[in-house]
């Protein structure tokens, strides 16, 4: 089978899957690309190169599994994320665009306070390690601790700071919230997170590729959403040191509460995504 039968004839196996139509193109031919580990470039200067039987098996097996809605990024194993690219596995959820503009939130007021080498930045509900490994490369003098409640994930964050060389720069720690950390570590310049903050009662309403293959445990966060806030932002109040910073990811429709949350700390303010959607909360402590 030559690479433009097999693409061919995976874009039409996903168009006929009503959830995936819109990008079947696009998905069969990275799957393409990864089943045969080429280039964009190759793939297209060369449509009569014949596969493999390896590789046809191969890449029919990536179709199927894409067919059932799996997401790409847990097929290939990889996203990127602000420039690097990370590991992903079914124990993480996938990085998104929105959390890019959280990690650009924070270097910004990082870069505006003029913050020194002993700046202390946490990490909370780290999974792949994204935002915490973004902002380790980006800040190279400052000190980073990254938590999570998932062993799994924390294995994957892991591997993702050693990957770039961050291995030393960031400390990993299993913890619900900031439970593990013990009461010394207090007076972080900077707590950082996105949380899980999907309704339960909006479960249904996601995609079948989010719904069905991320990590629930990251995703949801009870009937509202909130729960994970109200816990949250309690306990970064008392490890913040004072004027610290708190930069949150928030879901569609949570503004006010968020506003309610932090009605009593300084300089809160909001950052809308593409959408003009309000996705970021930014605060300091009193």
């Amino acid at each position: 089978m030559t690479l433009h039968k097999a693409l061919t004839r995976a874009t039409q196996q996903l168009d006929a899957c009503p959830d995936l139509r819109a990008d079947a193109g696009r998905d069969a031919a990275c799957l393409l690309r990864h089943a045969l580990g080429i280039s964009q470039a190759t793939m297209l200067a060369d449509p009569a190169r014949v596969l493999t039987p390896d590789q046809q098996v191969a890449y029919e097996a990536m179709v199927l599994r894409r067919a059932a809605n799996e997401p790409i990024q847990y097929i290939i194993g990889e996203q990127e994320f602000y420039g690097l690219a990370l590991r992903v596995t079914p124990a993480v959820l996938i990085p998104r665009p929105e959390t890019e503009q959280l990690v650009e939130a924070v270097l910004g007021q990082v870069k505006r306070a003029g913050l020194n080498s002993t700046m202390r930045i946490l990490d909370v509900g780290t999974g792949s390690g994204a935002i915490a490994i973004a902002l380790a490369y980006h800040l190279p003098s400052a000190q980073i601790a990254a938590v999570d409640l998932s062993s799994a994930a924390l294995e994957v964050a892991a591997a993702n700071a050693a990957r770039h060389g961050l291995a030393e720069r960031i400390r990993f720690l299993e913890s619900d919230l900031l439970d593990a950390l013990s009461d010394g570590e207090t007076s972080w310049d900077v707590i950082v997170s996105n949380p899980p903050y999907v309704p339960t009662a909006d479960r249904e309403s996601l995609h079948p590729q989010v719904r069905d293959h991320e990590p629930a445990a990251a995703l949801f966060a009870g009937a509202d959403g909130l729960d994970i806030y109200r816990r949250l932002i309690p306990q970064a109040r008392a490890a913040l040191r004072p004027n610290g910073l708190l930069a949150l990811e928030i879901g569609h429709g949570q503004k006010a509460s968020i506003a309610s949350l932090l009605s009593d700390w300084k300089e809160l303010r909001f950052l809308d995504d593409l959408q003009q959607i309000p996705r970021i909360a930014l605060a300091r402590r009193p």
